[in-house]
């Protein structure tokens, strides 16, 4: 029996499916930031997103298909004190929203995409849970993008998760993140919620 081939195949298998080690800047800014390693749900990974948390004009493609896209090694992230309150809302069956990050580690850059994974509320849902941070205003504020995203839900396209922010080397880039998608990153949009129709890839 030949023993060697089979353990060394072994390894391949464990190193081709192992994240690969992050670099020496991310890994200060993993520290900084207090993040851990993270697996999202699959609701949230097979979901669509938004970019724009007032005034969303486009439905972009699910959060697993984003991560594909990136070119250098990604991995998924969330602050410790953000997994515990994940773990509490979960235990206490309380749909909740909550944050996680993906790192997209380059050579040459570090850059973090802040999501907010909204895969466990409706879009009613999603505005009572703003009442609680703007309280009178949320309903005022948020009801044209409530009513886009309903609509786009009877289209059949729903929406799990919000890309919130970017940070590149740990600071945030001003430039919004609907053009950055569109244009920079080449990650195209798959529904327009101004116009209410679904767009050709």
């Amino acid at each position: 029996m030949r023993v060697f081939p089979l353990v060394l195949a072994l390894m391949c298998l464990v190193a081709a499916a192992s994240p690969a080690m992050a670099g020496d800047k991310a890994q200060a800014l993993r520290q900084s930031l207090d993040l851990v390693p993270f697996t999202p749900g699959d609701k949230f990974l097979a979901g669509n997103f938004v970019a724009d948390e007032m005034n969303p004009a486009y439905i972009f493609g699910t959060v697993k298909d984003f991560a594909a896209s990136r070119t250098c090694p990604v991995a998924w992230l969330i602050e410790k004190g953000e997994k515990a309150r994940m773990a509490e809302q979960t235990a206490a069956s309380t749909p909740t929203e909550y944050t996680v990050y993906l790192e997209e580690d380059c050579p040459d850059k570090v850059v973090y995409y802040v999501f907010v994974d909204q895969s466990a509320l409706t879009p009613q849902q999603w505005i009572e849970w703003r009442h609680k941070f703007h309280h009178g205003k949320a309903e005022q504020e948020f009801a044209s993008a409530k009513a886009k995203l309903e609509h786009a839900l009877q289209d059949s396209v729903a929406v799990a998760g919000e890309l919130r922010f970017m940070l590149k080397d740990g600071e945030m880039q001003a430039k919004p993140l609907e053009q950055v998608l569109r244009d920079d990153l080449k990650f195209p949009a798959i529904y327009d919620l101004d116009q209410q129709k679904k767009l050709s890839k």
